[in-house]
């Protein structure tokens, strides 16, 4: 095979990979996060906070969010969980579509048990597209089960079990505040 022919090959097959990497960076937006990035038009952004919560790592706020295209009065909804101590930010929007799996996914790690498995540790996690991740972990049946919290790549933060109620709730509320809003901005 001559230089040129190889030099073609390599070239062409990390032209094809940098695409993909970019493909999969794009893929882990969530739609109201590509909704808000569009060029060209007006969004408007409206967030409404539900509620808050402190953890050992700091204060956990939910927060409703609707977009708006100003053009065509299309809508997107969801919400924006944020995180908020000297150590720790982060802001995650989970899109509307996901708010149902999550209150499902939360409510199964609520009630979690050993006998989930036969083995003697488990780890039971619930991701959003965002990374917003809700856990339920327990080593060698010792113990209690600690649920957790984690922001995308921060450390998991430690939720008790009022807490990971109290975070439960909120997502709840949210779903609710969200399901009204819809309902009012589709009657004529």
């Amino acid at each position: 095979m001559r230089p040129l022919h190889l030099l073609l090959m390599v070239l062409c097959g990390s032209l094809a990979l940098t695409a993909r990497a970019q493909d999969t960076n794009n893929a882990s937006k969530t739609e109201i996060e590509n909704f808000e990035s569009q060029t060209g038009v007006v969004i408007v952004k409206g967030l409404g906070e539900i509620g808050s919560m402190t953890t050992s790592a700091g204060v956990v706020t939910v927060r409703c969010k609707e977009s708006i295209d100003e053009d065509s009065g299309h809508r997107e909804y969801g919400i924006g969980v944020a995180l908020a101590s000297n150590q720790l930010h982060g802001f995650l929007v989970v899109d509307y579509d996901e708010l149902d799996p999550l209150i499902r996914g939360m409510d199964f790690l609520s009630k979690i048990t050993y006998d989930v498995t036969s083995l003697p540790s488990f780890d039971a996690t619930f991701t959003t597209k965002s990374g917003l991740l809700i856990a339920a972990h327990s080593e060698r049946r010792q113990g209690g089960i600690q649920d957790f919290l984690q922001f995308a790549d921060t450390p998991r933060i430690s939720l008790s079990s009022d807490q990971f109620a109290q975070f439960q709730s909120l997502i709840e509320q949210a779903k609710k505040t969200l399901d009204a809003l819809q309902i009012k901005n589709s009657s004529p």
